[in-house]
Protein backbone atom coordinates (compact mmCIF):
# COMPACT_ATOMS: atom_id res chain seq x y z
CA UNK A 1 0.00 0.00 0.00
CA UNK A 2 1.25 3.72 -0.65
CA UNK A 3 1.33 5.51 1.86
CA UNK A 4 3.22 8.82 0.21
CA UNK A 5 1.39 11.78 0.44
CA UNK A 6 0.49 14.07 -2.32
CA UNK A 7 1.25 18.08 -2.38
CA UNK A 8 -2.37 18.55 -0.96
CA UNK A 9 -1.21 16.63 1.89
CA UNK A 10 2.37 17.97 1.97
CA UNK A 11 0.79 21.55 1.76
CA UNK A 12 -1.88 20.31 4.60
CA UNK A 13 1.16 18.84 7.22
CA UNK A 14 3.41 22.31 6.46
CA UNK A 15 0.69 24.28 7.00
CA UNK A 16 -0.73 23.60 10.31
CA UNK A 17 3.14 23.04 11.64
CA UNK A 18 3.99 26.92 10.48
CA UNK A 19 0.69 28.24 12.19
CA UNK A 20 1.69 25.58 15.37
CA UNK A 21 4.92 27.73 15.54
CA UNK A 22 3.61 30.87 14.76
CA UNK A 23 0.84 31.08 17.30
CA UNK A 24 2.90 29.15 19.85
CA UNK A 25 0.53 26.24 20.11
CA UNK A 26 2.93 24.72 22.90
CA UNK A 27 2.41 27.33 25.82
CA UNK A 28 -1.77 27.16 24.13
CA UNK A 29 -1.55 23.07 25.18
CA UNK A 30 -0.05 24.47 28.80
CA UNK A 31 -2.36 27.12 29.10
CA UNK A 32 -5.49 24.86 28.51
CA UNK A 33 -4.77 22.31 30.69
CA UNK A 34 -4.12 24.38 33.10
CA UNK A 35 -7.35 26.42 32.87
CA UNK A 36 -9.49 23.25 31.81
CA UNK A 37 -10.43 25.44 29.52
CA UNK A 38 -11.89 24.30 25.78
CA UNK A 39 -10.07 26.12 23.06
CA UNK A 40 -13.38 27.98 21.19
CA UNK A 41 -11.15 30.73 19.41
CA UNK A 42 -10.07 27.82 17.27
CA UNK A 43 -13.21 27.19 15.47
CA UNK A 44 -13.36 30.55 13.74
CA UNK A 45 -9.34 30.39 12.40
CA UNK A 46 -10.27 26.48 11.28
CA UNK A 47 -12.90 27.20 9.38
CA UNK A 48 -11.45 29.97 7.13
CA UNK A 49 -8.45 27.23 6.84
CA UNK A 50 -10.88 24.90 5.70
CA UNK A 51 -9.81 22.29 8.25
CA UNK A 52 -13.51 21.68 9.78
CA UNK A 53 -15.53 19.72 7.58
CA UNK A 54 -13.08 18.73 4.72
CA UNK A 55 -14.38 15.56 4.81
CA UNK A 56 -18.14 16.31 4.46
CA UNK A 57 -20.03 16.59 1.15
CA UNK A 58 -19.10 19.62 -0.74
CA UNK A 59 -22.65 20.41 -1.67
CA UNK A 60 -23.59 21.13 1.82
CA UNK A 61 -20.02 23.34 2.73
CA UNK A 62 -17.90 20.03 3.44
CA UNK A 63 -14.48 20.20 1.42
CA UNK A 64 -14.90 16.28 0.19
CA UNK A 65 -12.02 14.89 0.90
CA UNK A 66 -10.59 11.23 1.87
CA UNK A 67 -10.62 10.68 5.99
CA UNK A 68 -6.29 10.57 5.51
CA UNK A 69 -6.67 13.91 4.87
CA UNK A 70 -8.41 14.44 8.67
CA UNK A 71 -6.66 12.01 9.92
CA UNK A 72 -3.17 13.82 8.96
CA UNK A 73 -4.85 17.14 10.27
CA UNK A 74 -5.50 16.03 13.98
CA UNK A 75 -2.16 14.02 14.36
CA UNK A 76 0.07 17.38 13.38
CA UNK A 77 -2.88 18.91 15.97
CA UNK A 78 -2.25 16.59 18.63
CA UNK A 79 1.17 16.62 18.69
CA UNK A 80 0.67 19.91 20.86
CA UNK A 81 -2.72 19.11 22.49
CA UNK A 82 -5.89 16.88 21.75
CA UNK A 83 -7.94 19.76 22.99
CA UNK A 84 -5.80 21.86 19.68
CA UNK A 85 -7.04 18.89 17.56
CA UNK A 86 -10.74 18.25 18.93
CA UNK A 87 -12.45 20.65 16.50
CA UNK A 88 -11.25 18.91 13.90
CA UNK A 89 -11.53 15.72 14.86
CA UNK A 90 -15.38 16.18 16.34
CA UNK A 91 -16.30 18.28 12.47
CA UNK A 92 -14.64 15.17 10.06
CA UNK A 93 -14.55 11.98 11.98
CA UNK A 94 -17.57 12.56 14.57
CA UNK A 95 -21.06 12.07 14.47
CA UNK A 96 -21.52 14.41 11.95
CA UNK A 97 -20.46 12.11 9.53
CA UNK A 98 -23.35 9.88 10.48
CA UNK A 99 -25.95 12.51 9.29
CA UNK A 100 -23.56 13.50 6.11
CA UNK A 101 -23.92 9.35 5.14
CA UNK A 102 -27.99 8.72 6.67
CA UNK A 103 -29.35 12.14 7.34
CA UNK A 104 -32.17 13.49 5.70
CA UNK A 105 -31.79 16.57 3.07
CA UNK A 106 -33.36 18.44 5.62
CA UNK A 107 -30.77 17.84 8.48
CA UNK A 108 -27.52 17.90 6.06
CA UNK A 109 -28.93 21.55 5.42
CA UNK A 110 -29.67 22.47 9.12
CA UNK A 111 -26.54 21.22 10.22
CA UNK A 112 -23.55 20.48 8.20
CA UNK A 113 -22.96 24.01 6.99
CA UNK A 114 -22.93 25.37 10.45
CA UNK A 115 -20.77 22.72 11.35
CA UNK A 116 -18.06 23.56 8.50
CA UNK A 117 -18.53 27.36 9.60
CA UNK A 118 -17.56 26.49 13.46
CA UNK A 119 -20.84 27.85 14.63
CA UNK A 120 -22.43 23.71 15.11
CA UNK A 121 -21.28 20.89 16.48
CA UNK A 122 -22.75 17.26 17.17
CA UNK A 123 -21.82 14.83 19.62
CA UNK A 124 -22.23 11.26 19.49
CA UNK A 125 -24.36 9.75 22.48
CA UNK A 126 -23.58 6.19 23.74
CA UNK A 127 -22.52 5.40 26.52
CA UNK A 128 -25.13 4.84 29.62
CA UNK A 129 -24.68 4.23 33.83
CA UNK A 130 -25.05 0.22 32.86
CA UNK A 131 -24.43 0.24 29.09
CA UNK A 132 -21.05 1.34 27.82
CA UNK A 133 -18.95 -2.36 26.18
CA UNK A 134 -22.71 -4.01 26.30
CA UNK A 135 -24.14 -0.94 24.58
CA UNK A 136 -26.82 -3.06 23.13
CA UNK A 137 -28.38 -3.39 26.72
CA UNK A 138 -29.08 0.99 26.67
CA UNK A 139 -32.45 1.61 28.02
CA UNK A 140 -32.52 5.38 26.63
CA UNK A 141 -35.83 5.17 24.76
CA UNK A 142 -38.49 6.86 22.68
CA UNK A 143 -42.37 6.15 22.41
CA UNK A 144 -44.35 7.07 19.29
CA UNK A 145 -46.89 10.09 20.40
CA UNK A 146 -48.30 11.13 16.89
CA UNK A 147 -45.77 12.88 14.69
CA UNK A 148 -43.74 13.06 17.42
CA UNK A 149 -40.91 10.49 19.83
CA UNK A 150 -40.77 10.95 23.50
CA UNK A 151 -37.83 10.50 24.66
CA UNK A 152 -36.51 9.62 27.86
CA UNK A 153 -32.88 7.88 29.35
CA UNK A 154 -29.55 9.10 30.69
CA UNK A 155 -26.09 9.15 29.38
CA UNK A 156 -23.05 9.64 30.59
CA UNK A 157 -19.36 10.74 29.59
CA UNK A 158 -20.66 12.35 26.65
CA UNK A 159 -17.63 14.57 25.11
CA UNK A 160 -19.24 18.24 23.94
CA UNK A 161 -22.20 17.72 26.87
CA UNK A 162 -23.29 20.80 27.38
CA UNK A 163 -21.33 22.44 24.95
CA UNK A 164 -22.43 20.94 21.34
CA UNK A 165 -25.43 22.32 19.66
CA UNK A 166 -26.41 18.91 18.82
CA UNK A 167 -26.70 15.28 19.74
CA UNK A 168 -26.66 12.20 18.44
CA UNK A 169 -28.70 10.50 19.98
CA UNK A 170 -28.28 6.34 20.53
CA UNK A 171 -31.71 5.23 21.60
CA UNK A 172 -34.21 1.99 22.15
CA UNK A 173 -37.34 2.37 19.91
CA UNK A 174 -40.30 0.87 21.70
CA UNK A 175 -39.74 -1.59 23.27
CA UNK A 176 -38.18 -3.85 20.98
CA UNK A 177 -35.39 -5.85 22.78
CA UNK A 178 -31.70 -5.92 21.65
CA UNK A 179 -29.65 -4.23 18.45
CA UNK A 180 -32.74 -4.66 16.60
CA UNK A 181 -34.47 -1.35 19.03
CA UNK A 182 -31.96 0.58 18.21
CA UNK A 183 -31.65 3.75 16.29
CA UNK A 184 -30.08 7.27 16.27
CA UNK A 185 -32.05 10.48 16.34
CA UNK A 186 -31.20 14.29 16.87
CA UNK A 187 -31.66 16.12 20.05
CA UNK A 188 -31.29 20.20 20.27
CA UNK A 189 -29.38 21.64 23.13
CA UNK A 190 -32.60 23.38 24.00
CA UNK A 191 -35.57 21.20 23.28
CA UNK A 192 -37.55 21.11 26.80
CA UNK A 193 -36.69 18.41 29.26
CA UNK A 194 -33.33 17.97 27.83
CA UNK A 195 -30.72 18.59 30.93
CA UNK A 196 -27.03 18.53 31.77
CA UNK A 197 -25.31 17.02 34.96
CA UNK A 198 -22.20 18.38 36.70
CA UNK A 199 -19.10 18.42 33.95
CA UNK A 200 -16.83 15.68 34.57
CA UNK A 201 -13.27 15.95 36.12
CA UNK A 202 -10.82 13.57 34.01
CA UNK A 203 -6.99 12.73 35.02
CA UNK A 204 -5.98 14.31 31.51
CA UNK A 205 -8.20 15.70 28.46
CA UNK A 206 -8.88 19.06 30.56
CA UNK A 207 -10.57 21.35 28.68
CA UNK A 208 -12.88 18.62 27.23
CA UNK A 209 -16.86 19.30 27.84
CA UNK A 210 -18.13 15.84 28.87
CA UNK A 211 -21.35 15.45 31.07
CA UNK A 212 -24.20 13.28 31.75
CA UNK A 213 -27.10 13.85 29.56
CA UNK A 214 -30.78 13.21 30.77
CA UNK A 215 -33.97 13.15 28.54
CA UNK A 216 -37.39 13.38 30.37
CA UNK A 217 -40.08 13.36 28.01
CA UNK A 218 -38.29 15.34 25.75
CA UNK A 219 -40.92 15.73 22.65
CA UNK A 220 -38.40 15.23 19.33
CA UNK A 221 -39.89 15.44 15.93
CA UNK A 222 -40.27 12.36 13.92
CA UNK A 223 -37.86 14.08 11.21
CA UNK A 224 -34.65 14.22 13.82
CA UNK A 225 -34.92 10.29 13.43
CA UNK A 226 -31.23 9.46 11.48
CA UNK A 227 -31.18 5.97 11.41
CA UNK A 228 -34.48 4.22 12.38
CA UNK A 229 -34.65 0.97 14.78
CA UNK A 230 -32.79 -2.21 13.54
CA UNK A 231 -29.84 0.68 11.99
CA UNK A 232 -27.27 -0.57 14.26
CA UNK A 233 -25.19 -1.50 12.41
CA UNK A 234 -24.99 1.47 10.35
CA UNK A 235 -24.00 3.46 13.56
CA UNK A 236 -21.56 1.04 14.43
CA UNK A 237 -20.28 1.22 10.87
CA UNK A 238 -20.07 5.05 11.16
CA UNK A 239 -18.19 5.13 14.94
CA UNK A 240 -15.10 2.90 13.43
CA UNK A 241 -14.28 6.33 11.43
CA UNK A 242 -14.16 7.71 14.79
CA UNK A 243 -11.88 5.04 16.01
CA UNK A 244 -9.40 6.19 13.43
CA UNK A 245 -9.85 9.41 14.31
CA UNK A 246 -9.13 8.36 18.15
CA UNK A 247 -6.43 6.48 17.13
CA UNK A 248 -4.84 9.39 15.29
CA UNK A 249 -5.08 11.52 18.46
CA UNK A 250 -2.58 8.88 19.66
CA UNK A 251 -0.37 9.39 16.72
CA UNK A 252 0.01 12.82 17.16
CA UNK A 253 0.21 12.73 21.35
CA UNK A 254 3.05 9.89 20.96
CA UNK A 255 4.73 11.72 18.36
CA UNK A 256 4.78 15.03 20.55
CA UNK A 257 5.76 12.87 23.26
CA UNK A 258 8.72 11.40 20.98
CA UNK A 259 9.78 15.10 20.29
CA UNK A 260 10.04 16.42 23.29
CA UNK A 261 12.20 13.14 24.97
CA UNK A 262 14.51 13.85 21.46
CA UNK A 263 15.48 17.79 22.39
CA UNK A 264 15.82 16.90 25.95
CA UNK A 265 18.08 14.03 25.69
CA UNK A 266 20.32 16.40 23.54
CA UNK A 267 20.19 19.32 25.55
CA UNK A 268 20.07 17.66 29.13
CA UNK A 269 23.64 16.39 29.79
CA UNK A 270 25.17 14.02 32.57
CA UNK A 271 28.53 12.94 33.13
CA UNK A 272 29.78 15.63 30.97
CA UNK A 273 27.74 15.17 27.96
CA UNK A 274 24.77 14.97 26.69
CA UNK A 275 22.15 11.75 28.02
CA UNK A 276 21.17 11.19 24.04
CA UNK A 277 25.50 9.54 23.98
CA UNK A 278 23.94 6.56 26.48
CA UNK A 279 22.74 4.02 25.31
CA UNK A 280 20.01 3.40 27.96
CA UNK A 281 18.86 6.80 26.36
CA UNK A 282 19.12 5.89 22.73
CA UNK A 283 17.31 2.31 23.38
CA UNK A 284 14.37 4.20 24.55
CA UNK A 285 14.11 6.93 21.85
CA UNK A 286 14.28 4.14 19.37
CA UNK A 287 11.61 1.60 21.02
CA UNK A 288 9.85 4.69 20.91
CA UNK A 289 9.74 5.45 17.47
CA UNK A 290 9.75 2.16 16.22
CA UNK A 291 6.06 1.90 18.50
CA UNK A 292 5.00 5.24 16.50
CA UNK A 293 5.62 4.25 13.21
CA UNK A 294 4.24 0.22 13.70
CA UNK A 295 0.92 2.28 14.70
CA UNK A 296 0.99 4.97 11.97
CA UNK A 297 1.14 2.35 9.40
CA UNK A 298 -1.96 0.65 10.84
CA UNK A 299 -3.62 4.00 11.26
CA UNK A 300 -2.62 5.20 7.66
CA UNK A 301 -4.18 1.97 6.10
CA UNK A 302 -7.54 1.87 7.71
CA UNK A 303 -7.87 6.07 7.00
CA UNK A 304 -6.86 5.51 3.33
CA UNK A 305 -9.13 2.04 2.90
CA UNK A 306 -12.11 4.04 3.83
CA UNK A 307 -11.73 6.63 1.28
CA UNK A 308 -14.51 8.80 1.51
CA UNK A 309 -16.52 6.09 3.04
CA UNK A 310 -16.04 4.10 5.86
CA UNK A 311 -13.47 1.76 6.85
CA UNK A 312 -12.74 -1.51 7.53
CA UNK A 313 -14.21 -2.93 10.67
CA UNK A 314 -11.14 -4.74 11.18
CA UNK A 315 -8.51 -2.67 10.13
CA UNK A 316 -10.00 0.16 12.09
CA UNK A 317 -10.15 -1.99 15.41
CA UNK A 318 -6.84 -3.43 15.00
CA UNK A 319 -5.41 0.38 14.45
CA UNK A 320 -6.92 1.76 17.34
CA UNK A 321 -6.27 -1.48 19.94
CA UNK A 322 -2.53 -0.93 18.76
CA UNK A 323 -2.42 2.79 18.93
CA UNK A 324 -4.03 3.23 21.99
CA UNK A 325 -1.49 0.59 23.90
CA UNK A 326 0.94 2.41 21.76
CA UNK A 327 0.60 6.04 23.12
CA UNK A 328 0.57 4.88 26.72
CA UNK A 329 3.83 3.15 26.48
CA UNK A 330 5.38 5.90 24.28
CA UNK A 331 4.14 8.52 26.77
CA UNK A 332 5.73 6.38 29.86
CA UNK A 333 9.07 6.18 28.14
CA UNK A 334 9.18 9.81 27.22
CA UNK A 335 8.29 10.41 31.57
CA UNK A 336 11.36 8.31 31.97
CA UNK A 337 13.83 9.95 29.57
CA UNK A 338 13.03 13.29 31.38
CA UNK A 339 14.39 11.65 34.72
CA UNK A 340 12.45 13.28 37.74
CA UNK A 341 11.20 16.44 35.32
CA UNK A 342 9.02 13.94 33.87
CA UNK A 343 7.03 13.34 36.81
CA UNK A 344 6.66 17.36 37.14
CA UNK A 345 4.02 19.49 35.70
CA UNK A 346 6.41 22.12 34.34
CA UNK A 347 7.27 20.00 31.56
CA UNK A 348 4.56 18.81 28.87
CA UNK A 349 5.40 15.13 29.16
CA UNK A 350 3.61 14.94 32.35
CA UNK A 351 0.22 16.02 30.30
CA UNK A 352 0.76 13.85 27.31
CA UNK A 353 1.11 11.08 30.01
CA UNK A 354 -2.48 11.80 31.17
CA UNK A 355 -3.94 12.65 27.89
CA UNK A 356 -2.61 9.07 26.70
CA UNK A 357 -4.72 7.32 28.95
CA UNK A 358 -8.09 8.14 27.37
CA UNK A 359 -8.09 6.77 24.55
CA UNK A 360 -7.85 2.98 25.14
CA UNK A 361 -11.41 3.88 26.88
CA UNK A 362 -12.85 6.41 24.85
CA UNK A 363 -14.59 4.88 22.21
CA UNK A 364 -14.14 1.12 22.89
CA UNK A 365 -11.79 -0.32 25.42
CA UNK A 366 -9.35 -2.09 23.97
CA UNK A 367 -10.26 -5.29 25.42
CA UNK A 368 -13.54 -5.14 23.47
CA UNK A 369 -11.56 -4.44 20.44
CA UNK A 370 -9.77 -7.21 20.82
CA UNK A 371 -13.14 -9.43 21.17
CA UNK A 372 -13.92 -7.73 17.99
CA UNK A 373 -10.70 -8.72 15.89
CA UNK A 374 -11.07 -12.75 18.06
CA UNK A 375 -14.56 -12.81 15.70
CA UNK A 376 -12.68 -11.78 12.39
CA UNK A 377 -9.86 -14.27 12.95
CA UNK A 378 -11.64 -17.13 13.98
CA UNK A 379 -14.74 -16.50 12.05
CA UNK A 380 -17.34 -16.68 13.94
CA UNK A 381 -18.84 -14.45 16.84
CA UNK A 382 -18.38 -14.27 20.78
CA UNK A 383 -20.99 -12.75 22.48
CA UNK A 384 -20.31 -12.32 25.95
CA UNK A 385 -23.96 -12.63 27.57
CA UNK A 386 -24.40 -15.96 29.88
CA UNK A 387 -25.22 -18.92 27.90
CA UNK A 388 -24.55 -17.46 24.71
Amino acid sequence: MDFSFNDEQKLLIETIRAMGEREDFKQLAADIDARAEFPHHLLKKYADMDLLGMTLSPEYGGGGAPAINAILAIEELAKFSPMIAAPVFESNVGAVRVIDLFGTEEQKRAIIPGVCRGELSVSVCMTEPEAGSDLTSLKTHVVEDGDDLILNGQKIFISGGGEASHYLVYTRFGDIMGYKGIGGIIVERDMPGFSFGKQEEFMGLRGMPSCELIFEDVRVPRKNVVLEAGEFSKLMLTFDIERCGNAAMCLGVAGGALEEAKAYAMQRRAFGRPICEFQAIQFMIVDMAMKLEAARLLVYRAASGAGQGLPSVYEASLAKCFANEMVVEVTNAAMQVFGGYGYSRDFPVERMMRDAKAWGVAGGTVQMLRITLASFLFGRRFDQRPGK
